[in-house]
């Protein structure tokens, strides 16, 4: 498919003046200020130099028709503010970005509405400056309305709206006219939990009807479901483009490095003590190859491979530690009972049912123990792997027509009964 959005080189660059002025100052202040220097011959304090900041530089990529990407990173990172430059709110200060279609921003609050007008000629408004006809307007007028929950408000001035209702009313404009493009900053978290899912699944509706949409979220588990494609930026750069499962994992890692395989051995690196010593670990699919990502109906597993380096008496405990991000614990697993075993190379594998874990990111800490007089940590490598699970959407437990993020760090598919008692 073609390309619709290409960035080259783009950067966005504001002025931040330091000036020795406080931050507010009435007329007055000013006058008397000025009098009072004039009076004492004091010398003009003239504003310092002002500093740049570099909000974007050089950001590249290309979107095409069809894709949904999925824009993340923290806070300050130059994520809406490339929204806004590919929204032509703002301009680039250099670089270009070059988009064919028309474009539906969902951006701040309000952004797009003019506060004297009404929810009716707002509307209208909008759909006049994507370029749409009066009467294509009308078609989709009451879908809007619908959609949003405002009838009652329609002809009230849009700066008596809360802020709930203008996202509302703003997202059912975005969404109904038929943009070919879809441009979402993360405003959903003003809505209630309702109209969440409404929102998401309208967005689902919107990809899978073949438009193209970039999302910006702090949402892992709304990015893996609805977006093919994830960029990360950092400090107005690209840090990483690729799968959602690759970039949440580098995102979620901070500086450090993970993958679903660590292979120690490889490395030089000694993990254990004079019994056992820890190889290598990965997670692999159904079909026993190392994976980033699994699908949450499907099966995944756990492998690691150690060395027994000596003849002893010990019962080994492999131990495999499943932690979520933010450092909660998921879960701990062991074998049904520990095993004495003869020098050699070993593997432990852990077998997790599709349909167990929730949707999002994992990492897994592997270790062995064993107990003789009292505990004995062989090794414990933290965090040694990381994999993302991520929900289609369709066929998974739980979902029922529910689109929003479903809670909670498990999600087993267990066995339920419903009777008649009278």
């Amino acid at each position: 498919m073609s390309s619709v959005i290409t960035v080259e080189n783009l950067g966005k660059r504001y002025s931040l003046a330091n000036t020795a002025a406080p931050a507010y100052s009435t007329l007055r202040d000013v006058m008397a200020d000025a009098a009072r220097r004039f009076l004492r011959r004091e010398p003009v304090i003239e504003a310092r130099a002002a500093k740049d900041f570099w909000a974007l530089r050089n950001v590249s990529f290309e979107v095409r028709e069809g894709d949904v990407v999925g824009i993340v990173g923290r806070n300050g990172a130059g994520k809406s503010t490339l929204l806004k430059v590919l929204s032509r709110i703002t301009s680039p200060t250099e670089g270009q970005a070059r988009i064919r279609g028309r474009v539906g921003s969902l951006l701040e609050v309000g952004t797009g509405f003019h506060p004297e007008l009404s929810g009716r000629e707002n509307i209208f408004f909008n759909g006049a400056i994507l370029g749409l006809r009066k009467h294509e307007i009308r078609a989709r007028f009451d879908e809007i309305v619908e959609f949003a929950g405002v009838a009652d408000f329609l002809d009230i001035p849009i700066k008596r709206y809360s802020s709930g209702m203008k996202m509302r009313l703003a997202f059912s404009v975005a969404a109904h006219l038929d943009p070919e493009i879809m441009i979402v900053d993360e405003v959903l978290a003003v809505g209630d939990a309702e109209f969440q899912k409404k929102c998401l699944g309208k967005m689902q509706d919107i990809s899978g009807s073949g438009r193209t949409v970039l999302f910006v979220s702090h949402s892992m588990q709304t990015v893996t479901s609805l977006c093919s494609r994830c960029i990360l930026l950092d400090r107005g750069r690209i840090r990483k483009d690729g799968t959602p499962s690759e970039v949440i994992l580098e995102y979620l890692g901070g500086d450090g490095e993970f993958s679903g395989r660590a292979d120690f051995a490889s490395q030089g690196k000694v993990v254990g003590d004079d019994d056992v010593q820890l190889l290598y670990g990965e997670v692999i699919d159904e079909n026993g190859r190392a994976t980033l990502e699994v699908d949450i109906r499907r099966p995944v597993a756990v492998r690691m491979g150690f060395r027994v380096r000596r003849r002893s008496d010990i019962a080994f405990i492999p131990n495999f530690h499943f932690v979520i991000p933010g450092g909660t614990y998921a879960f701990v697993s062991t074998p049904d009972a520990p095993v004495s075993l003869p020098p050699g190379d070993y593997e432990a594998i852990c077998h997790i049912p599709g349909d167990f874990l929730n949707e999002g990111s994992y990492f897994v800490g592997l270790a062995i123990t064993s107990y003789t007089e009292g505990p004995v940590l062989h090794f414990f490598e933290q965090s040694a792997l990381t994999f993302n699970v991520r929900d289609p959407m369709e066929g998974s437990v739980g979902r029922h027509g529910y689109v929003n993020v479903m809670p909670g760090v498990v999600r087993p598919r267990l066995k339920w009964t419903i009777e008649e008692t009278r």
